[in-house]
């Protein structure tokens, strides 16, 4: 049910690139101000993730999560009566930002550590990978619907999902294994429930603050703010119009964003597995050069169809998209211990401060100089950056805290 959850949540977040175009001709709202609903979406998202940690801590993921769930479906529902940005901004940034921020890869990395003694790195990979499902299962789908009967009526039909979802969640997931009598998988002994842990969000901004104190938080986080900016906050938001400067249909653009996402969900499980068995630094650094090199070859694959090239670019792409994920949690856990699912959640609200930047400034540019190939250079050399961070991130089993 983790899974079920983080797939649909996943769905709501590739489903403002898919209303830029029909928001901008029915209303005539700057492609700037409907960005910035995703922007601060994302920002949100990042945010409320190690919050959300600390809560599951204290409440149990069963009841985070399904009210986490009510919140998109009100949000989206809230949607279909809207009529200035603002309200776009307050009921797909702020509302469906919450929501969803509760189910991101801490809320992963949180329930691999509790049901997982062995191969957590794999489990990890796996659940990061049910956020990009959801993009192969409901993208193109919507993108088809947006087409034919307008945005509003997908949109309600993703929020009747999310509610479903909810009532599933709330019947089926547990919080732990001792809530079931079984053993974390692969564990040689039964592990008893934690106490509901107390103060969760003073212990959160005291993680913070000791972790700040360390220069593997900043080195992780910086290089996430340069993973969210060249992954989510630029594809999820503007890949479609950007597409659509190249005269390709909305439809085809959001079938391959989709094939993105397939092969993000084929890559983060392999990532997992790899991070099990090598220096997740090294893993980082393949993976920032890989799409540093991608994105740099994005105007010139982009045409009005889809061609042989852009097949080339989805998969290449899609392979490292969510691929930083498990080694960055791997880093996160070894060097912070218990604390790592926050550190983490912390590290992830970088990487959607990151996001939400690149999804504001990457319409401004496209509103400003007519085109987006000034945005694909300058994230390609981030990426570059990002690979060259990964040298001074310290080994696997620092303890950075301690000192």
């Amino acid at each position: 049910m983790a899974g079920a959850a983080i797939v649909t949540a996943g769905a709501f977040t590739t489903v403002p690139g898919l209303l830029v175009t029909p928001l901008h001709e029915e209303y005539a709202w700057d492609r700037g101000q409907i960005a910035m609903a995703a922007s601060v979406n994302m920002v949100l998202f990042g945010f409320t993730a190690p919050f959300a940690a600390a809560l599951m801590e204290r409440a149990g993921t069963r009841l985070v999560a399904a009210g986490a769930m009510l919140l998109i479906a009100f949000g989206a529902l809230l949607t279909y009566a809207m009529a200035s940005p603002w309200q776009l901004i307050l009921y797909w940034g702020v509302l469906i930002g919450l929501g969803s921020g509760c189910l991101t890869m801490t809320f992963a990395a949180l329930v691999a550590d509790r049901w997982f003694a062995r191969r957590r790195g794999l489990v990890t990979g796996a659940l990061s990978a049910s956020s990009h499902l959801g993009q192969l299962l409901f993208l193109p789908l919507l993108a088809w619907s947006v087409d034919r009967y307008g945005w509003r009526p997908p949109v309600v039909t993703l929020a009747l999902v999310a509610l479903a979802v909810s009532a599933l969640v709330a019947l089926l997931l547990r919080d732990h294994p001792a809530d079931i009598g079984v053993l974390p998988y692969g564990g040689d002994h039964f592990v008893a429930k934690p106490t509901p842990a107390q103060g969760a969000a003073r212990r959160t901004v005291t993680v913070l603050f000791n972790a700040a104190r360390t220069p593997t938080f900043w080195l992780l986080a910086g290089m996430f703010i340069i993973c969210g900016a060249s992954t989510n906050g630029i594809m999820w938001s503007n890949w479609v119009p950007a597409a659509h400067d190249h005269g390709m249909h909305a439809t085809a653009a959001a079938s391959a964003l989709s094939l993105i996402g397939v092969f993000s969900s084929l890559g983060a499980v392999v990532s997992g597995w790899l991070t099990d068995r090598f220096d997740p630094r090294r893993l980082l650094a393949v993976y920032f050069t890989v799409r540093a090199l991608t994105l740099l070859t994005l105007p010139i694959v982009l045409s009005s169809n889809v061609r042989p090239s852009l097949i080339i670019f989805t998969v290449v792409y899609g392979l490292v998209d969510v691929a930083t994920v498990p080694p960055v949690i791997a880093l996160a856990q070894r060097a912070y211990g218990d604390d790592g699912p926050i550190v983490f959640g912390w590290t992830n609200s970088a990487h959607q401060l990151g996001a939400g930047a690149s999804a504001f400034l990457g319409a401004t540019a496209r509103d400003l100089f007519g085109t987006y190939n000034i945005v694909w250079t300058a994230l390609s050399a981030l990426c570059l950056v990002a690979a060259l961070m990964t040298m001074g991130v310290r080994g696997p089993r620092t303890t950075e805290l301690a000192i």
